[in-house]
């Protein structure tokens, strides 16, 4: 086990329990920015190392029915296809290394970019979502929630970010009217089946470093926990625009 992965996946994972996102968005560009790591092996380490620790969250959601299924369910019959399209791209186009590096990188500094603005703009969505009439839900909210899963899964595949921080943005545009718990659980929800099939997919390409994710691993779950016991000693407002300030500067590096 290699202490300096086992101390960030500690870091990233205090930040997860202290914010609640900032998982994929902070890990993947910390293993390529300080850590040196090809970006497809830390997009694909990430997607499995993402899948494994909120699976927990899933267990904890759904005994408590925070869980609305069948919004899950439409999320992911979007995502899935889109997650096994991106890896069926990228395994037949036989893409070079290089090409490869730079498609990642730039998809992981604009998914970078976007979640910051989904962690500052939350309210702002969820006002935009409420101000849509009632009708307009009823008759588009079930092929609007699969086509934003689809562009979700490749998203996701490609750069490791956006099933935390975007999905619950779309989730809070989508149905404002849901309460956050029940968003929260049904994003994690979504998040674990999306990010395997991607992590999977990434393990098929050879782009997962195993001792690595063992890594992370064993530093994040204390981390996490950690994390969750703080959160309520500070501001939450503070808490995110710093995240959402990280995010811009670490995605204009990666875009630039």
């Amino acid at each position: 086990m290699d202490l300096a992965y086992a101390f960030s996946g500690f870091a990233v994972g205090a930040i997860v329990g202290l914010t609640g996102v900032g998982g994929g968005s902070l890990m993947t560009p910390l293993l390529v920015l300080l850590f040196g790591v090809a970006p497809a092996t830390a997009v694909g380490t990430d997607l499995l190392y993402a899948a494994i620790t909120k699976a927990g969250g899933v267990i904890v959601h759904a005994r408590r029915r925070h869980v609305r299924w069948d919004i899950v369910g439409r999320m992911a019959a979007g995502s899935i296809p889109g997650a096994l399209v991106t890896i069926g791209i990228l395994h037949f186009a036989e893409i070079d290394g290089g090409a490869l590096t730079r498609i990642v990188k730039q998809a992981l500094g604009v998914a970078l970019i976007l979640t910051a603005f989904a962690v500052l703009g939350r309210h702002r969505i969820q006002q935009w979502g409420s101000a849509a009439s009632s009708a307009w839900h009823a008759r588009r909210i079930a092929p609007l929630t699969v086509i934003v899963g689809f562009v979700l899964g490749v998203l996701v595949t490609l750069s490791s970010v956006g099933a935390g921080a975007l999905g619950v943005a779309a989730l809070v545009f989508l149905y404002p009217r849901l309460s956050t718990v029940a968003i929260v659980g049904s994003d994690i929800a979504h998040a674990v089946p999306l990010t395997l099939v991607a992590g999977l997919g990434h393990a098929h390409l050879g782009t997962v470093d195993w001792p690595l994710l063992g890594s992370l691993l064993v530093g994040s779950l204390p981390g996490i926990w950690l994390g969750s016991l703080l959160s309520a000693r500070v501001p939450d407002r503070v808490l995110r625009s710093g995240l959402a300030s990280i995010l811009v500067v670490i995605g204009g590096k990666l875009v630039l």
